[in-house]
């Protein structure tokens, strides 16, 4: 080959991998931006009732319409799920007497901001008591905040999720509360018990019998998700008495 043809040759080379790279970048982008979309029942819960007044700009905001809570809840959705899936969810325990926050991610993924939470507290500072919770990857996402931010945070929960490998949560003292679904085909009990050395040796354990992971929220169901047994109505059910339970436990 000629000196004249190598650089040539290597120009080529670098315009075809900036090619690859801009495809692959396009792509992910695209798989990211598709989320999985709020069923009719959780846009119903985005309106301000007598019980709970609804907010939505940066962030979806829960609050009773009664009182000024002092304890609140952080949520981060699970990964490519539109944070509206989670409103009924929100409103549920808002009506109980907590203040509830749904952090939407940067391209729907709680992976590219585990921090976020840290803005919400600051903004909501009548809260004295703050716990943290996450489905799937934002449950994950969740325990990574309370690992980095021991002091902000009381609670952890986590819906059909478990902490990464590097987020070992076992000696903080936090109150922590994991909920599996029998049924989860994602995310089953066995895999989220086999991160039990990552979290406090206090954790509350409850296993939602005949539940799966798609139920934890309103998108409808996931492909490779378990047939749930029971309804959506009384999966969340479960999950809001055992989040509302943690809550007034950790409370001033």
């Amino acid at each position: 080959m000629s000196a004249r043809a190598r650089p040539r040759l290597t120009l080529r080379i670098v315009l075809i991998s900036l090619g690859a790279a801009c495809v692959v970048a396009v792509g992910l982008l695209l798989w990211a931006s598709w989320t999985r979309s709020p069923m009719p029942e959780a846009l119903s819960a985005l309106r301000t009732s007598k019980d709970v007044k609804v907010t939505v700009q940066k962030w979806g905001v829960f609050e009773p319409t009664r009182g000024k809570p002092t304890t609140g809840l952080v949520f981060y959705p699970a990964s490519r799920v539109d944070w509206r899936s989670y409103s009924p969810l929100a409103r549920a325990i808002a009506s109980k007497g907590f203040l509830v926050v749904i952090v939407p991610m940067p391209l729907n993924l709680a992976s590219l901001d585990s921090g976020r939470a840290r803005s919400v507290i600051e903004q909501f500072n009548r809260v004295k008591a703050w716990a943290i919770a996450g489905h799937g990857e934002g449950g994950a996402m969740a325990a990574r905040f309370a690992v980095h931010h021991p002091r902000l945070v009381r609670a952890l929960i986590l819906l059909g999720a478990r902490p990464a490998a590097g987020d070992n949560l076992s000696a903080e003292r936090i109150t922590t509360l994991s909920i599996s679904a029998e049924r989860d085909g994602l995310v089953p009990p066995l895999v989220i018990k086999g991160s039990a050395w990552l979290l406090p040796a206090g954790t509350l354990w409850v296993t939602i019998m005949g539940g799966n992971h798609s139920q934890f929220a309103w998108y409808g169901n996931q492909d490779r998700d378990g047939k749930a047994l029971i309804s959506r109505e009384e999966q969340q059910a479960r999950v809001v008495r055992a989040t509302v339970e943690v809550l007034r436990s950790i409370g001033d």
